[in-house]
């Protein structure tokens, strides 16, 4: 898919504005800048940002109701993805978005892409350090499922759908579960790749 392919997907069928395509050709600029000197993302991918990084993680804004006073949790959120994406689409500002990265490096191009852009969220330093009372946990490319899930229910401390964008073995690693997934949870297709799965789990506390 090419970036008029996308920015199409992303007005069309994903409801973002036309300011927050400008939004988001900054952010693909700032990144392909920002790469030069740090790995944020691999080389490999530099050419298929807008369909590999930036679509994949604008999807996931069909499964999250931005307009209830609610926080959304982006853990490992590495070069933003998809952090930035979600903050960029979100137009409430009593819908807190946070994005969780380890990586001092990380977190000073978030920083810089948040002032830049203007948006509405915080860069948050480890998801150990904080109490996280978010109603959406988000993660792509984070850790292994098994420890997405632990994470999940041990340290977040309230109710919350937990959105993990995985790849095509997503079935295969919840059937390999050495503890069965005991909450509901349901795999949506993925629209930038046809045997990519999005699992969806509604953890209760």
């Amino acid at each position: 898919m090419n970036k008029e392919q996308v920015q199409s997907i992303l007005l069309k069928k994903l409801k973002f504005s036309a300011d927050d395509i400008i939004k988001l050709s900054v952010f693909h600029d700032e990144l392909l800048k920002f790469n030069k000197k740090y790995n944020l993302i691999s080389k490999s991918t530099e050419s298929c940002i807008w369909d590999r990084h930036i679509l994949d993680s604008a999807q996931i804004t069909r499964f999250i109701n931005f307009e209830n006073n609610k926080s959304l949790s982006d853990m490992g959120s590495g070069a933003g993805f998809p952090g930035i994406v979600l903050a960029i689409f979100n137009k409430n500002h009593k819908f807190h978005v946070k994005l969780y990265e380890k990586s001092n490096i990380k977190c000073d191009f978030l920083e810089n892409i948040k002032n830049k852009l203007n948006l509405n969220c915080d860069i948050l330093g480890r998801y150990q350090d904080d109490e996280i009372r978010s109603e959406y946990v988000v993660s792509r490319a984070f850790k292994k499922l098994v420890e997405i899930l632990r994470i999940s229910r041990e340290t977040v401390e309230v109710n919350h759908k937990l959105i993990v964008l995985k790849g095509k073995n997503a079935e295969n690693e919840i059937n390999k579960l050495q503890q069965p997934l005991k909450f509901m949870y349901k795999l949506e297709k993925s629209i930038t790749e046809i045997n990519s799965r999005i699992l969806i789990v509604d953890v209760k506390k």
